[in-house]
């Protein structure tokens, strides 16, 4: 099976932020014979603080992810948070993911299984790899096609989260495709002030981590000047040090 890679910016900022990441994309797929689904939310709807930037909401930022497919021709992977997003936003994007602190939500589930869309269901952070059979059950047992797990790590102690690598060959057991998400698993939730930081500096290793206990799929969010990015900034990798890094994983 080849695997999975998935990348791109946090949340959608501007148009001119998914060109440059979706070009660099494009000619790392030609360069590295791979495809990379291009990731982008159009609302981050669990930010720390209410002044924190979400994105342009759903109408514009999926025009906007609709404008990058028909541009650079990229299959597209964003997130929803609730059930009636499901159906618009699968119009568009060919992944429809479920935020960790969701995945537990029956009727969101259901609606993104009913769209036919892969749906990618990332762990949440209180969950075992074990326990994430019940959500991809719900998933399957809806329709859904295809259905991804992704791993990105767990709360032991206040504002830092801990990857415990077996949660990737139980989950194995459970979906064919385990993802690792590289860069959330680096966050430190809410230890920043207000907002989200992080250590970007372990992505790689966690990267090389997860492939040695399996992994078959690689989540990285990317910005060409992360420590200038709107969300996620800590814990994002800079977009120049993306092609070395999966050329580490092929």
């Amino acid at each position: 099976m080849a695997i999975k890679l998935i990348a791109g910016p946090c949340v959608i900022e501007s148009a001119e932020l998914l060109d440059t990441v979706a070009e660099r994309l494009v000619a790392i797929n030609r360069r590295l014979g791979v495809e990379i689904i291009f990731k982008a939310s159009f609302d981050k709807a669990n930010r720390t603080s209410l002044t924190s930037f979400r994105g342009p909401g759903i109408d514009r930022g999926l025009r906007m992810l609709a404008d990058v497919k028909s541009k650079w021709g990229l299959r597209l992977l964003t997130d929803i948070h609730e059930a009636w997003q499901a159906a618009p936003a699968a119009e568009v994007v060919d992944v429809l993911q479920i935020p960790a602190f969701l995945c537990r939500q029956t009727d969101l589930l259901l609606a993104a299984a009913a769209t036919g869309r892969t749906v990618n269901i990332k762990k949440a952070q209180f969950l075992s790899g074990a326990d994430m059979r019940f959500p991809y059950e719900k998933a399957r047992e809806a329709g859904a096609g295809e259905v991804w797990l992704t791993e990105r790590g767990n709360i032991y102690g206040y504002n830092n989260l801990v990857v415990d690598f077996r949660n990737i060959p139980d989950m194995l057991r459970i979906a064919p495709t385990v993802v690792m998400d590289c860069t959330h698993s680096v966050q430190r939730p809410g230890a920043a002030g207000g907002k989200t930081g992080g250590n970007r500096e372990f992505v790689p290793a966690m990267a090389r981590a997860a492939k040695a206990f399996g992994a078959n799929g690689f989540f990285f969010e990317v910005h060409p000047a992360p420590d200038a990015a709107l969300s996620d900034g800590p814990n994002m990798l800079p977009l120049d040090e993306l092609e070395n890094l999966i050329k580490t994983l092929l």
